[in-house]
């Protein structure tokens, strides 16, 4: 496995939409286990190469011509960041959350499941701040959530 000084961020391409689709599949099927996905594989393949990277901020963890890790902005929203499950907890995810305060400096909100401890132990760790839990009827899970907020 490479160092993590081999990995580099930048824009996502349109190639780039079957790797990052897959980053998330591998993701959030290994840090959320007990969530139902309302969507199947191809599904989500199909969103991420029609919508995700043509459509959003979205930007790629890369080392040797691999995707890594994907992060997508939607204006002063991070809406999703998921790496790779073999590279948790090697300071990805703490780049990307760098980069994405650099592209939104006044304010970042995301969402998160109240189930994803580790996500909150992270996000928390980064500044942001628990404001809002729902019952999960607003989001297609049907899984509690969290409103996170970050302001410098």
């Amino acid at each position: 496995m490479s160092s993590d000084r081999a990995v580099v961020l930048r824009r996502a391409a349109d190639s780039d939409a079957g790797p990052a689709a897959e980053v998330w599949l591998r993701s959030f099927a290994a840090a959320l286990p007990s969530v139902v996905r309302p969507r199947s594989d191809d599904d989500v393949r199909d969103y991420f190469r029609d919508v995700v990277v043509p459509l959003r901020e979205t930007w790629v963890a890369e080392t040797d011509g691999a995707v890594v890790g994907v992060m997508v902005l939607d204006g002063e929203h991070l809406s999703q960041l998921y790496l790779a499950p073999d590279w948790r907890g090697r300071g990805l995810g703490d780049r990307f959350v760098v980069l994405a305060k650099e592209r939104s400096p006044r304010e970042l909100t995301l969402w998160t499941f109240q189930v994803n401890e580790p996500a909150h132990r992270f996000y928390e760790r980064h500044g942001f701040v628990a404001v809002e839990r729902t019952d999960g009827s607003g989001n297609e899970e049907r899984e509690p959530d969290v409103r996170y907020v970050w302001r410098p």
